[in-house]
């Protein structure tokens, strides 16, 4: 059945305001993600902890995440960001000088950092090189070689949009004995993954692009069979079996992904990020993914027309929903900013790009203001 987008927009009053295209930076909350965070603010002022369930609407949402990419829910962490869950994967694991990690020359620095800091243990990094937006997966593949530990890699890379081909990918790291690690944060409520058919190993997303959810509240995955193999890095209180009771010091890691989980939960943020995963799930991540490939299908061939080279990659498995485009002749940064200043028509300027973002709430018409307000060539 085909969503009544028109029924959903509402559930975004940032409409009312602005033209916003740029969920691949930070988005707006939904009226049910907000209403969560509010929710748990008004039971904590008035009840503090007593008699609320909490912690099982944190397992609830635990369950939510996991149907949201095909995983079991003991396979679910949450985290503060991408960059927490990226980092728990480069620190839990055991290296050896001379292991290497491929990835791109064009990743969001979330899913650089944590690996350049291997250097010091003698720990490498291969970078296959961005070739007209585009990351050839063959390229990803060949870079792989004997010494080849982890393949680091961004579903959908945040300059270029360009959507890796993560099924195909994974196939190849199993059959190397490779792991497969993914910043999900580009896809994550916009397109399919699964974690089980794609061979993902390890999975980090912040809730706050393409989930509509709120900032410092995301989802770590890691594959049970390799929990016991994968060391917790930060080790508290909510770590360990039976951590509630709280005068026997057992020190026994859960066996489960919550052993990831250190302390305390930022439970308004998980809250609105429970909303958030129940909202696209209620949709359809399936019929989102369609409304996107329409709506920024429109916005490329718009943009061509006026004159803008499109960076990001069309083809049908390797587009997303982000656009990026490029003008021989006007500043991008000026053009962003005259687009928001003078027709709060909001997108950004990355790495010299243009960047439009648009979502499933978005309109053709909005669509089209966005190109129509575009200098032409």
């Amino acid at each position: 059945m085909n969503p009544n987008w028109e029924t959903w927009r509402e559930q975004f009053p940032i409409t009312r305001n602005y033209n916003f295209q740029n969920h691949a930076a930070v988005c707006p909350l939904s009226k049910r993600a907000a209403d969560a965070g509010r929710e748990y603010f008004t039971l904590a002022e008035h009840h503090a902890y007593v008699h609320q369930g909490f912690f099982r609407r944190v397992e609830q949402i635990r369950q939510s995440a996991a149907r949201l990419i095909n995983a079991q829910p003991d396979e679910i962490a949450f985290i503060k960001n991408t960059s927490e869950g990226v980092s728990f994967v480069a620190n839990g694991l055991s290296w050896t000088s001379g292991d290497n990690v491929v990835l791109a020359n064009v990743e969001f620095p979330a899913n650089v950092y944590p690996w350049q800091a291997l250097q010091s243990r003698g720990v490498q990094m291969r970078m296959v090189l961005e070739e007209d937006g585009r990351i050839p997966i063959e390229q990803v593949m060949s870079a792989i070689n004997s010494r080849t530990r982890v393949v680091a890699v961004s579903s959908v890379q945040y300059a270029s949009g360009y959507r890796t081909d993560l099924a195909t990918l994974g196939e190849y790291c199993q059959s190397k004995g490779v792991f497969l690690c993914v910043d999900a944060i580009q896809s994550l409520g916009a397109f399919p993954i699964d974690v089980k058919g794609m061979n993902i190993d390890f999975l980090a997303a912040d809730g706050h692009k393409w989930l509509l959810g709120p900032e410092g509240a995301g989802l770590f995955y890691v594959r049970r069979e390799l929990q016991g193999y994968l060391r917790p890095t930060t080790i508290g209180w909510l770590s360990v079996r039976n951590a509630f009771d709280f005068g026997r010091y057992q020190f026994e890691f859960k066996d489960s992904a919550a052993r990831y989980e250190s302390g305390s939960y930022n439970l308004a943020g998980t809250f609105a990020l429970g909303a958030a995963i129940d909202l696209a799930l209620e949709i359809g991540i399936e019929n989102i993914s369609r409304r996107l490939i329409r709506l920024t299908d429109r916005l490329a061939a718009g943009v061509v027309e006026k004159g803008y080279r499109v960076v990001s990659s069309r083809r049908p498995t390797e587009a997303s929903a982000i656009v990026a485009f490029v003008s021989d002749t006007h500043d991008p940064k000026q053009i962003q900013a005259h687009l928001q200043s003078e027709h709060r028509i909001i997108i950004a300027e990355r790495s010299g790009r243009l960047r439009a973002s648009p979502h499933y709430y978005n309109t053709e018409r909005e669509i089209d203001q966005l190109v129509e307000t575009l200098p032409r060539h």
